[in-house]
């Protein structure tokens, strides 16, 4: 298990925030990505709340409204109602979809339950009924077959670096890794065909490669090993132009690049959706259940999974045709 420390020095952050951060990073386990979201969230609800409250200047830029000054005597003083004026500011003013409106209920309720049962500094805990806003069923957004046969086809074999972007392609559209799982892979993680990652919650998977990954990483080995690589990164396995691990916004800007170059909507074809359409596919053409899908992409919860099983047009009109009572 890895642990993360949050850095506390000379910051805006509020005492008892940092103390929650450091809770979730140091005993929960919690992710470098899932700490960070958490306190941008909450850094929000406090800048709000001391605008909502006159306690700034009106005219202020919202990202200059200091948070450091609050202490337990303002915390212990949050009414539920504060949280609901919270939530229709992020909806109307900052057009928060109910998705993202979810996650920061989420991460208040978290952080007001520490602060009751934990640091024990409130007598009440003011979101114990507050609700979570419903989140509309969304269809994933994925690449067809033939849409990501086209988009591996057209990576550019001229290209520096082509063997490498492949390979990232490749394990992207066959793994269906997470970005943050894709830009950790190391060399020694790499065993025949498996492929052990770090997920969510720091917790450990492991992926098997089929002979299209296992093909990639051959053939982008050799473009890996002459290249030029600072010691500290000589177990990363995909390497920047700063010789140095490739870190998230290289891949996604290289993701852009080559899906605009295959003739598709590089605003919409994200790292993120690459993982939607390897999902997609295994459970469209390789007849994988849902279980297995929710294992192969590292889902705690199967619900999380079935945003994947969506079917096709297609499938639900040759359904409604097998119906034994359509008449020929």
């Amino acid at each position: 298990m890895r642990y993360n420390i949050v850095a506390v020095s000379n910051d805006n952050t509020p005492e008892r925030l940092t103390e929650f951060l450091n809770y979730l990073g140091v005993i929960r386990g919690k992710s470098i990505n899932t700490v960070a979201g958490y306190k941008i969230d909450i850094t929000l609800f406090f800048r709000f709340l001391k605008l909502y409250k006159g306690l700034c200047p009106k005219n202020i830029e919202f990202e200059d409204i200091i948070i450091n000054d609050i202490e337990d005597d303002f915390i212990e003083k949050i009414k539920l109602s504060d949280f609901y004026a919270f939530l229709a500011f992020v909806q109307k003013q900052r057009n928060n979809s109910s998705y993202a409106r979810a996650r920061k209920v989420s991460a208040l309720k978290s952080f007001f339950k520490y602060l009751y049962t934990k640091a024990k500094i409130i007598n009440n805990n003011p979101t114990a009924d507050l609700e979570t806003p419903k989140i509309s069923k969304r269809n994933a957004v994925y690449l067809t077959l033939d849409e990501s046969k086209h988009l591996l086809n057209s990576v550019n074999a001229s290209y520096k670096h082509s063997k490498r972007d492949f390979c990232i392609t490749t394990l992207f559209l066959n793994c269906g890794l997470r970005l943050s799982e894709l830009c950790s892979i190391n060399i020694s993680r790499i065993k025949e065909d498996t492929l052990t990652v770090i997920g969510k919650g720091n917790k450990e998977r492991t992926v098997y490669l089929n002979n299209a990954c296992l093909k990639a990483i051959t053939t982008y080995m050799s473009e890996r090993n002459s290249m030029e690589i600072l010691d500290e990164y000589k177990d990363a396995f995909f390497i920047s132009e700063r010789k140095c691990r490739i870190n998230k916004r290289t891949v996604e800007r290289l993701v852009k690049k080559h899906v605009g170059q295959a003739g598709l909507d590089n605003t919409k074809y994200t790292p993120h959706k690459l993982r939607h359409t390897a999902a997609t596919l295994m459970y469209k053409y390789g007849n994988v259940d849902i279980i297995s899908l929710q294992n192969i992409l590292g889902h705690d919860n199967v619900s999380t999974t079935q945003i994947y099983t969506h079917v096709d047009d297609e499938k639900l009109r040759q359904a409604i045709k097998s119906n034994p009572l359509n008449e020929k």
